[in-house]
């Protein structure tokens, strides 16, 4: 049973029955690559011939390699996608048995998600503004990045038509599942001076596309070209934090929890499949109100 082969109908079977987005189908190819470089390394060209040692030997050949160890955290996601493969293959009646199915990934370090704070945000959409069309383009785009909690591929996904009656955009996230999530005055008063004054003259330097945000060539604004111009905001804002895209996703969480939204609201507007994923935003804003309580109580801290 040819290696090789098993893998490509494993891909196709997730891209057509599954639906996942380009991204993340790219991430199962690049696993499954390594993993069956791996394999054939190791004297192993057919899926049958491979058991549960040989899964958890390359498990650990990932943390170990000397030219690149991944993070608990890229191993984890590796074997995610292993472990799919082998699964498929025992559902197809390809295999008798699933040898990934005990391999357990790393524990992973507790991290809580970096937000910055509301005055932060401001001072970095302030560095956006100006009346030339590259200034009038980023402002809008960090405004709804702020305003929706989108993710950056979800931003750079979005055409024209998602933005709905001016003052709600439909975002596609993860599985191709649509959600809407209003856009707040701020936002929606950038986008509208996006939309009237620079789309149309940036649009006519390109082929016709319904994209959203476009670059100076008329094009479909990139993830990589987002990510720069996020960089160049925060290095003008001065702001020593690491600032990226997801950065302004967790403010937009953190700051709705700090301002009394429910969590179920907040994991519905970005997106999230389950709740568990939303309440890790929940310990960063306790955190706040810990340091807060400890700061101003007067009896919060034994030295006052």
């Amino acid at each position: 049973m040819n290696l090789e082969r098993e893998v490509d109908t494993f891909l196709r079977h997730v891209r057509i029955e599954r639906g996942l987005s380009d991204n993340t189908l790219a991430a199962y190819r690049r696993d499954l690559a390594r993993y069956r470089e791996w394999l054939v390394a190791n004297g192993f060209d057919d899926v049958e011939t491979v058991a549960s040692p040989h899964v958890s030997a390359f498990a650990r050949s990932l943390a170990e390699s000397v030219e690149r160890p991944l993070s608990p955290t890229s191993i984890a996601r590796v074997l995610s996608s292993v472990r799919g493969f082998h699964r498929f293959l025992l559902e197809e009646g390809r295999v008798d048995v699933d040898v990934a199915k005990e391999v357990v990934p790393p524990k992973q370090p507790s991290r809580l998600p970096k937000a910055i704070t509301i005055s932060q945000v401001e001072t970095l959409l302030q560095t956006a503004a100006g009346d030339d069309p590259r200034a009038i383009r980023d402002r809008a785009l960090l405004e709804l990045l702020y305003a929706t909690g989108a993710r950056v591929s979800e931003a750079c996904a979005l055409n024209v038509d998602d933005v709905i009656d001016t003052d709600i955009v439909r975002l596609t996230g993860k599985g191709n599942k649509q959600r809407i999530v209003p856009l707040g005055s701020y936002a929606r008063a950038a986008l509208d001076e996006y939309l009237v004054r620079v789309r149309p003259a940036l649009s006519a330097r390109g082929t016709s596309t319904p994209a959203l945000f476009l670059g100076i060539r008329g094009r479909r604004l990139s993830r990589q070209n987002v990510w720069l111009i996020i960089r160049a905001a925060a290095e003008k804002a001065n702001l020593s934090e690491h600032v990226s895209p997801h950065t302004l996703r967790h403010s937009f969480a953190t700051h709705l929890l700090q301002g009394g939204a429910d969590v179920r609201v907040v994991q519905e507007l970005l997106g999230h499949s389950s709740v568990a994923t939303t309440q890790i935003y929940t310990l960063v804003t306790a955190d706040t109100l810990r340091d807060m309580y400890s700061q101003a109580h007067p009896r919060a801290r034994a030295d006052q």
